[in-house]
């Protein structure tokens, strides 16, 4: 591939494992598109999808996987832990290789022209794309989520940037582009989700907390354990670790300690290293130092 473009759509089903290989064929065995990474979780109720392509086949294939999502999945009967106002919910677009931000950001509108005039579902633009300042942030144009959107939009400031009102059943999608972002989650030691929401509070930028981080808290109640679900939006300027440890110490007040971590598809090789100086104390480390870096070259 000459140009490299990412694209992170979520889709609302984390359950149905037929309907998830459904809604991912589009990205499957085509030119000019390759399907790296997806997971389902069921308790979010949601699968998020990594592919990388060129500009045509990758807008082709995204197209045709929100038809098939909002054919599939009937958000009047949806459940889950994630916000969500769509069955398709988020489609951002990522330069990766001799790509402008520019270009994503033409992309992103074709796309929500598309998807409006070919499958009926409405869309904002959001991040780079955004039309105003108040959509930028995912989380202030998600608000309401999809039981509260029908009559979010009817207001001039939140009417939709393609499409007049939302789909019945599909909803509304975010759809943009932006720079590559880190889905980073920390699960405690505890069921209760009132203490997990005081802490994504603190750690969230939005309250306060750390610049390039937005979190909230989520039951996983199949392990009986809460979650703060993180987005970290630049890991070059919050890294992981101190994610991390500022969870750690919000949780201390709270007798609740840390079990674990995850992180949601793919993660830059640059924000696992990060992490990995810092715990390990490493002096003068390069990243020409990583043995699968020189490899590649």
């Amino acid at each position: 591939m000459n140009q490299i473009i990412q694209c992170v759509p979520n889709f609302s089903e984390g359950r149905d494992l037929n309907k998830i290989e459904q809604i991912i064929s589009p990205f499957r065995g085509k030119n000019g598109v390759k399907l790296l990474d997806y997971s389902n979780d069921e308790d979010h109720n949601r699968v998020v999808v990594t592919v990388v392509g060129e500009k045509e086949a990758l807008k082709a294939a995204v197209i045709e996987a929100v038809g098939i999502a909002s054919k599939l999945i009937d958000l009047t009967s949806h459940e889950g832990q994630h916000p969500r106002m769509g069955a398709t919910d988020v489609i951002p677009f990522i330069p990766i290789k001799n790509v402008t931000m520019e270009e994503c950001i033409a992309l992103s509108k074709e796309v929500a022209e598309a998807v409006y005039t070919t499958h009926g579902v409405p869309s904002f633009l959001y991040e780079k794309s955004a039309s105003s300042p108040d959509r930028e942030n995912l989380a202030n144009i998600r608000k309401g989520q999809f039981e509260g959107m029908a009559e979010k939009v009817k207001a001039p400031e939140w009417k939709p940037d393609f499409g007049d009102t939302i789909h019945p059943t599909a909803g509304i999608t975010a759809i943009g582009a932006r720079m590559p972002l880190v889905a980073f989650n920390v699960n405690l030691n505890t069921n209760d989700l009132e203490v997990a929401n005081k802490i994504a509070k603190n750690v969230r930028h939005l309250s306060g907390g750390l610049r390039y981080c937005k979190a909230l808290g989520i039951a996983l109640e199949e392990r009986g354990i809460v979650q703060i679900s993180m987005n970290m939006t630049d890991f070059t300027k919050t890294p992981l670790y101190r994610a991390f440890e500022l969870v750690r110490i919000e949780a201390q007040r709270y007798g609740v300690s840390i079990v674990g971590s995850e992180i949601v598809g793919l993660v830059p090789m640059d924000a696992l290293i990060g992490t990995a100086e810092y715990y390990l104390g490493i002096e003068n480390f390069s990243y020409d130092q990583v043995l699968e870096k020189r490899i590649m070259e």
